[in-house]
């Protein structure tokens, strides 16, 4: 990296969460200078873009990128990657706009990228956890991850956090924008290309918390559809460009 301190964007994908994205921004904003927010909106009918859009007004680093619909987790990502990579950000980090992920761990995600190529907020290693799940819901998510692990040959812990960092030749490397999977399983796959072309992958640990307002977008069909995806991905992988 050049002397200069990286430019890095946080971007959030949002589906009706109001209550939640301006508070979430002031909070990340507030966690490092060299943070700057795209919120990847997909035509909220609860007023989400139209409250971005109010802050931004007063916020030079906030900013609005309005989608027709709800295209989908994984479109999202690579939209934001896209707007990202064309404005000159050197880190690009994704995080779920209902205040699960916590912007406290950004400082130490942010140093990690200084010594790593990416970089996982990770429930899985140890100071690691979640708050106030459900057992059903813990063991689900500890399952999909043994199974990711297994069948991909993954040493990363967590592999379907979405809370995660990464610099901007790795994403130009792995080609993320030939990534066929949207939703959840989009997650597995970009871990996937990223360990197979041989970039150094940090995990940083965090806790997981419930959301603070509004209702959960996890709908039990992507569970499936990711299950069969991280299958795929097994039997055939996809072609990956090494790192240099």
């Amino acid at each position: 990296m050049a002397d200069a301190t990286p430019r890095a964007l946080v971007i959030l994908p949002t589906y009706n969460e109001c209550d939640n994205v301006v508070p979430l921004s002031r909070d990340i904003l507030a966690a490092s200078p060299q943070l700057e927010i795209l919120v990847v909106d997909d035509a909220s009918p609860d007023g989400t873009a139209e409250r971005v859009a109010d802050e931004g007004e007063k916020e030079p680093r906030l900013h609005l990128l309005q989608r027709p619909g709800k295209l989908g987790l994984g479109t999202a990502y690579l939209a934001g990657f896209r707007y990202g990579l064309d404005h000159g950000f050197d880190l690009l980090f994704t995080m779920d706009a209902d205040r699960s992920h916590n912007p406290r761990h950004l400082p130490a995600m942010l140093e990690q990228l200084e010594t790593h190529d990416m970089v996982i907020g990770s429930r899985y290693v140890p100071g690691g956890g979640i708050e106030n799940w459900p057992p059903h819901r813990q063991l689900l998510s500890s399952f999909a991850n043994f199974y990711a692990r297994t069948l991909l040959r993954l040493s990363v812990r967590d592999c379907t956090s979405g809370y995660r960092g990464y610099r901007r030749e790795v994403l130009e490397t792995v080609d993320a924008f030939a990534v066929k999977s949207s939703g959840y399983s989009f997650l597995y796959e970009m871990v996937y290309r990223v360990s197979r072309a041989g970039y150094r992958i940090g995990e940083v640990p965090i806790v997981f918390e419930q959301r603070v307002a509004g209702q959960s977008k996890i709908n039990s069909s992507e569970i499936y559809v990711a299950a069969l995806r991280v299958l795929l991905t097994a039997v055939m992988p996809p072609k990956v460009r090494g790192r240099d």
